[in-house]
């Protein structure tokens, strides 16, 4: 099957900061994909260049053919994302907030609200499309932002850590639910978490990053055969050590939004 999603020696600096160094990896169409590393390991700098926000000191990214530096509205139109930080309107409601991006995604109006209602539907969310965002739980807040970023029929969905602080009930359906659009649609998923038994039981396919490098990809069988443990968090912790690390807000966080208050967002 092709790829969606090619890199090929990424690297990004921030001053002398080097925050992912000379990472490739590649994605299968209709894989679904796990980035995974400590706290401050690159992985949400590199989400950042793949989805255009940041752009790469050195390397070469293809998304669905595309380069998110060149071409980035036809790169931000192939994939979806939920991020890690809250990004709903909470003043608005939950169609409100679809019909938003709807537009701004250039939905044709005709297909738009059968889209909605479908997506609300999937993620048990449709007797409370009136019901401004505001008043939801997170876990609900999580659902709509998936459905948001399905609206307009995207070929990848990225999630950076989509169940942080989610309990397991509700950790469990969402995987369903994107289980669900990866058989049914055929999308591509690619997801970080700290969560292994949720990569153990989704991905089908790792990539492991350490301090900005990659140390380790394969499928879970194979990680845990290269380094001779029986579940993916030893394996884990042995490509990437024990000692702990900062949590967010960590030097490469800090260091990034140093540099970007300095240069500018992208560069």
């Amino acid at each position: 099957m092709a790829n969606i999603i090619e890199v090929a020696h990424l690297t990004k600096r921030f001053g002398d900061f080097e925050a992912v160094s000379d990472v490739s990896f590649s994605v299968a169409a209709g894989d679904i994909f796990a980035l995974l590393g400590p706290n401050g390991a690159g992985k949400s700098t590199t989400i950042k260049m793949l989805t255009t926000l940041l752009h790469p000191s050195e390397g070469v990214i293809r998304i669905d053919e595309h380069d998110p530096v060149t071409d980035s509205d036809a790169v931000r139109h192939s994939f979806g994302i939920v991020f890690q930080d809250p990004s709903l309107d909470e003043d608005l409601t939950a169609l409100e907030n679809l019909e938003l991006h709807g537009a701004l995604y250039g939905v044709p109006a005709g297909t738009l609200r059968k889209r909605i209602d479908e997506l609300l539907a999937l993620v048990e969310l449709a007797d409370r499309k009136d019901s401004f965002v505001r008043d939801f739980s997170g876990g609900m807040k999580r659902r709509l932002e998936i459905a948001r970023g399905l609206l307009h029929h995207p070929k990848i969905i990225f999630l950076d850590e989509p169940t942080l602080g989610l309990d397991p009930q509700t950790r469990n359906h969402l995987w369903h639910y994107v289980e669900q659009l990866n058989a049914n649609e055929g999308i591509t998923v690619f997801f970080t978490t700290h969560y292994m038994e949720e990569v153990e039981r989704t991905a089908r396919h790792v990539a492991i990053v350490d301090h900005g490098k990659l140390v380790a990809q394969g499928t879970t069988e194979s990680l845990k055969a290269e380094t001779g443990t029986a579940r993916l968090e030893d394996a884990f912790l042995a490509l990437t050590g024990s000692s702990i690390r900062e949590e967010a807000g960590s030097a490469t966080d800090r260091m990034r939004s140093h540099y970007q208050m300095r240069h500018g967002s992208r560069r």
